[in-house]
């Protein structure tokens, strides 16, 4: 696909930026704006959120915040993440409902590529020796064995492996499979070409996805069913890459006759996923479960589960420099801080047991936080609010929200550049019969560049 021009340059944006380093750039937008009923964040300041507006992609539905510098882009459909590679050169964007990964240059974010997630039957070179599930897992879904693999995915979170030459994409589910009750599947993309390489089979609904520092092993976590799949990646040969490991948090849950809102009906619910720096824990949020349960690697035990720290995990983010777990607790509007030593040594001698463990300490940022994102120098903490449509930032020195930036409606993911340049954040919207066309907000994807305070 040919690239898309876009109305503004690098050479403007790093003028832009110089001129306004000291202060921020005020939106000039149109359209419905946030709530503004919702309450600010506790301690928040009055004015400077050291954040410049410097980009904003969107596809036009009601109550999107349309910024300068914005370009309307119809492959903007309902941005569920976004990653910036770690050469700071490319950033990609997971459309769900478009059925795309977008890849932009930065910082002009001229589109590269629309990598589409549609498969035929002429794709069946990229599903290794034909295969269609993992583990034991079995289709319940009455489809002809030669069309499993004949779908469409939608695509979700994402991670690099290898420095960057493979960008990993779990798909919610195959279009086909409309409970989220059968196997779904994973894109491998090449980041050189930026071409899908080889497409693997995952367990039901996988949201997060992560790479292990030391490069030998990948875990894909699945919302649907309390389990995570650990792949060996420590060939460079994507066609090496091997499950070996199937993780369970309790009990598997059966999928066989599941029915209602997958979304809610889960189990625990898994998803926020990290290793540890070393890579020897692998730590997974229960969304739906309470606390932290903490697998050793490469084995696989389960090691047990630490609790008190947050009733409703949604996102974890380890700070390597400062040896910190973050993590987003979506009921209570906070975000959450603990030592990463302090956490493990609390499952150590409680093998498969839920304990207490430490609390941590805890930020009041806003309704219904999501995505938190640490800069490179560990200084630096973001969060996207999706229910008081906000960036917030925090200061974790002082432990101190030190400002926020309106966004358009519903934000969801947030990525930070590996040079802590810049900050992007996705709203992915939200269906609402009672406006004209029976959407509400989303479909934009806004950069700022972040300014010292």
């Amino acid at each position: 696909m040919a690239p898309r021009k876009r109305t503004f340059c690098p050479t403007c944006l790093t003028a832009l930026i110089a001129a306004l380093t000291t202060s921020f750039l005020t939106a000039a937008c149109v359209l419905a704006a946030p709530r503004s009923a919702d309450p600010a964040p506790a301690g928040h300041p009055a004015a400077g959120s050291g954040l410049v507006p410097a980009g904003q992609l969107y596809s036009f539905r009601g109550g999107v915040k349309v910024r300068p510098m914005s370009a309307d882009d119809p492959h903007i459909s309902s941005p569920k993440s976004v990653n910036f590679h770690p050469d700071g050169q490319k950033v990609y964007i997971n459309a769900l409902e478009g059925l795309e990964t977008l890849v932009y240059s930065v910082p002009d974010l001229r589109l590269i590529k629309a990598i589409s997630h549609t498969f035929t039957a002429q794709d069946a070179s990229l599903f290794k020796d034909g295969e269609t599930t993992l583990f034991d897992y079995v289709y319940y879904h009455a489809r002809k064995p030669e069309l499993l693999n004949v779908f469409s995915g939608k695509p979700v979170e994402g991670t690099f492996s290898h420095g960057g030459r493979y960008f990993w994409v779990p798909y919610y589910r195959r279009d086909f499979d409309k409970n989220a009750s059968d196997p779904s599947a994973m894109a491998i993309i090449d980041t050189g070409t930026d071409a899908i390489v080889r497409v693997m089979p995952t367990g039901p609904l996988p949201k997060m996805v992560a790479a292990s520092p030391d490069g030998k092993f990948l875990a894909v976590t699945h919302w649907g069913d309390n389990t995570v799949g650990l792949i060996d990646i420590s060939s460079q040969d994507p066609q090496d890459f091997a499950y070996v490991r199937h993780l369970v948090d309790g009990a598997r849950l059966n999928t066989r006759n599941i029915t209602g809102n997958r979304d809610n009906n889960c189990g625990r619910c898994l998803r926020g996923t990290v290793f540890s720096p070393d890579g020897s824990r692998l730590l997974v949020g229960r969304m739906a479960g309470t606390g932290i349960a903490v697998f050793s690697i490469p084995d696989g035990a389960h090691m047990g589960a630490f609790t008190s720290f947050s009733p409703s995990p949604r996102h974890l983010v380890i700070d390597p420099v400062k040896d910190l777990l973050y993590a987003s607790d979506s009921r209570q509007g906070v975000v959450i801080r603990v030592g990463l030593a302090e956490a493990l040594a609390s499952v150590a001698d409680s093998p498969g047991r839920d304990v207490p463990g430490p609390k941590g300490e805890r930020i009041n940022v806003g309704i219904r936080p999501r995505t938190v994102a640490v800069t490179p120098d560990g200084g630096t903490l973001f969060t996207s609010v999706h229910g008081s449509f906000k960036l917030v930032r925090v200061d974790t020195g002082t432990w101190q929200v030190t400002g926020s930036e309106d966004v358009s409606p519903a934000p969801v993911g947030l990525g930070v550049s590996p040079d802590g340049r810049y900050v992007a954040v996705t709203s992915q919207g939200y269906r609402d019969n009672s406006s004209a066309n029976g959407y509400s907000g989303g479909n934009s994807v806004e950069f700022f560049a972040i300014q010292q305070q």
